[in-house]
């Protein structure tokens, strides 16, 4: 299924709402959750979810923008793999994602019902999900002009306040680091470097 939509006119969270849904935020697992609604991002504003997604050290996800349409390159001009895959916390979605059909999903390469912050997963942190190995990025997710566009200023200022960035709540940015496919249901578990 392929969604395209730019409306933001619906319903957006306050940041009362937003501050209110911190304490089950944060009493999210810490590891093995449930991976689900892997989404594709074929074209600007497109979204396609998927049963399952290719995710490679080379190309990140095939047929993604990231090979061609980065946000972030290299000095020599090359994507930075540091943004190849991005992940939000399911609970995160839950708060701000409220008028579903006029107000397109985020966009982030799937959803997890999984502590996402930096106390639970320093920069480095190897993943498992499915059979690709995924590694943290040291790269803060201060959420794009699109997210506030769609969410709200609310939204935005809340991911970036000063006593919220340790949570990560706009989600985090990853690089593949052992090619592999990730199915709805895998499991993201946190990986120790000498089990590889």
């Amino acid at each position: 299924m392929t969604i395209s939509c730019w409306r933001a006119d619906g319903i957006q969270a306050s940041r009362e709402d937003l501050d209110r849904a911190l304490p089950g935020i944060m009493a999210a697992p810490k590891d093995g959750a449930a991976i689900g609604m892997l989404c594709l991002r074929p074209g600007n504003g497109e979204r396609r979810f998927v049963g399952s997604i290719e995710v490679t050290h080379d190309r990140g996800i095939p047929g993604e923008r990231w090979n061609t349409r980065p946000w972030l390159t290299l000095p020599d001009g090359a994507p930075d793999p540091r943004i190849q895959i991005c992940i939000l916390q399911e609970r995160v979605l839950e708060a701000i994602w409220l008028d579903r059909e006029n107000t397109v999903h985020p966009g982030d390469t799937f959803i997890v019902d999984m502590d996402l912050s930096e106390p639970n997963l320093k920069a480095g942190q190897l993943l498992q999900a499915g059979s690709a190995v995924l590694q943290v990025s040291d790269l803060f997710n201060d959420a794009c002009v699109k997210w506030k566009v769609r969410y709200g200023a609310a939204a935005r200022d809340w991911v970036n306040a000063s006593e919220n960035r340790h949570l990560r709540l706009r989600g985090i940015l990853c690089s593949v680091q052992r090619d592999g496919i990730i199915r709805n249901g895998d499991r993201l578990t946190k990986v120790d470097p000498a089990t590889l």
